[in-house]
């Protein structure tokens, strides 16, 4: 692309660029000149800075600045560059550090990537770690971020924590739970998981430890992370993973389900035996209110098929509920001492109240023993069928 046509398209796509600062005189001039080649829509954040940023900015009367009394962190700062963007119209933000490691002759490779996307695209600039020059910790933390984005997401990428970034402002979320270092993981992921694309695109990087000046603090900061991925992970697990597999399963008719996701799908006859086992086995635990959660969470975990072991821990739909009951109470009798006889009672929720410690012994017994006759059988009819996915 020309200098004009990535003006033009920067001006008709309403982008800006979003510089986040924090005591980095030493770079700022050079990274504000080089963006202004390509625009003037630039929003920069003085985040409480104490050294020569504020004599700095006033030199650059074509340009918006925002100025903030104390250091809240590079996260608060995005937040409220963010808001201004939109404020002032904006659609997307192109962010880039002020420390001097990105080019910001990069920002037509920003602006190509999105003309080329038929839909609303976050772009992460891939610094290349593996190159010379990198430092060991950075290339670390960048591989240890790459899998957990990975794991809460599904989607694989070979950087995502570079600060060279193209957002879509109108869907990313709107609050945010993390202030500093850590926001720039929460949005990527939370993005993500609003099922908006999340790509790498090829950028260049410069680190000259004479003049640029880190701000990450390894204890803290790595210990901000590990919490964040960790309630980020817990989510993934309970909520995000059963959420898109239930509106998935919704789409397709029961007719496509059968092929699909039952002789079609990948995995042989084992796996696809063992999936169903373990939708019987849940299906007749005792953590009732919890079995979607469980089966979904256990099938991601295990690596088996997700659509199988939902459909079969359906055993405990509410008609079946009376006799999964008893036959749990029946089964747990045994092993515990006491009344027993639970055929001249009720059959209710209070019996279970009343035995709960049978209930749980046999609901396992149950649980155990349909599974295994629910691998036999569904192994056994699936070699019959295909003996080709053995």
């Amino acid at each position: 692309m020309t200098l004009s046509e990535v003006q033009n398209a920067i001006d008709e796509r309403k982008i800006c660029v979003l510089i986040p600062t924090y005591n980095n005189e030493k770079t700022l001039t050079r990274v504000i000149d080089g963006v202004l080649e390509y625009t003037q829509n630039i929003i920069v954040v003085n985040d409480g800075s104490t050294d020569s940023t504020s004599e700095i900015l006033i030199t650059y009367p074509q340009i918006t600045v925002l100025n903030l009394p104390e250091n809240k962190g590079k996260g608060n700062g995005l937040k409220i560059g963010f808001r201004k963007a939109k404020e002032l119209g904006f659609n997307h933000a192109i962010t880039i550090d002020s420390d001097g490691q990105h080019y910001p002759n990069d920002i037509p490779v920003f602006v190509k990537a999105l003309l080329a996307e038929n839909e609303d695209v976050l772009l992460i600039g891939n610094r290349n770690m593996s190159q010379d020059g990198i430092p060991k910790k950075s290339s670390f933390g960048n591989r240890f971020s790459n899998f957990w984005f990975w794991f809460e997401t599904g989607i694989k990428l070979e950087d995502t924590q570079s600060g060279y970034r193209l957002y879509p402002l109108h869907r990313i979320p709107k609050k945010y739970f993390t202030p500093k270092f850590e926001f720039e993981i929460e949005i990527i992921v939370r993005t993500a998981w609003r099922h908006v694309p999340v790509k790498n695109v090829p950028i260049k990087v410069l680190y000259d430890p004479a003049e640029r000046v880190s701000h990450f603090r390894p204890f803290k900061d790595f210990t901000r992370i590990s919490i964040l991925n960790t309630v980020l992970v817990t989510i993934t697990l309970f909520y995000i993973i059963p959420r898109n597999f239930i509106r998935n399963f919704r789409k397709k008719s029961f007719k496509r389900f059968i092929k699909e996701d039952v002789l079609e799908s990948d995995g042989t006859n084992r796996t696809k035996a063992f999936s169903i086992a373990l939708g019987v086995f849940v299906g007749f635990s005792p953590f009732w209110g919890f079995h979607t959660l469980l089966v979904i969470s256990l099938s991601v975990l295990f690596k088996l098929n997700k659509v199988l072991a939902f459909i079969a821990s359906n055993v405990s739909l509410p008609p079946f509920i009376p006799f999964i009951i008893v036959a749990s109470l029946f089964l747990g009798s045994p092993f515990v001492a006491g009344e027993s006889d639970i055929f001249n009672q009720e059959w209710n929720f209070e019996l279970v109240k009343n035995h709960f410690l049978q209930y749980i012994i046999g609901s396992m017994i149950l649980a155990i023993s349909m599974s295994a006759i629910s691998w036999i059988a569904t192994f056994l009819f699936l070699n019959k069928v295909s003996p080709e996915n053995n």
